[in-house]
């Protein structure tokens, strides 16, 4: 049986992360407290931060970035878009 949390991002009892995704006591208290779909959703936006602030991630600081970023993701609510970030354009469905 799956292992199951109270996932404070998603504020319901969802299927568990099978190991801590990250090291240390953050990695474990996203573990603890977040659900395999609320870090998809993470996972997303890591992407969309990455791709849209050109970082690198062998830089120091934009690790940092990313750590804090997560952080406001996962447990404060704190879903905004970067400024400026807009979609890619999605094709047309049924058009040419």
């Amino acid at each position: 049986m799956a292992r199951t949390v109270n996932c404070v991002k998603l504020k319901r009892e969802l299927p568990g992360l099978e190991k801590p995704p990250y090291p240390g006591e953050l990695g474990q208290r996203i573990y603890d407290n977040v659900s395999q779909a609320a870090w998809d959703q993470w996972m997303q936006q890591t992407t969309i931060l990455i791709n849209h602030y050109g970082l690198t991630l062998a830089d120091p600081q934009a690790q940092d970035f990313l750590r804090e970023q997560m952080i406001a993701f996962l447990f404060e609510d704190d879903t905004e878009m970067p400024d400026g970030w807009t979609p890619a354009l999605q094709p047309a469905k049924g058009g040419s």
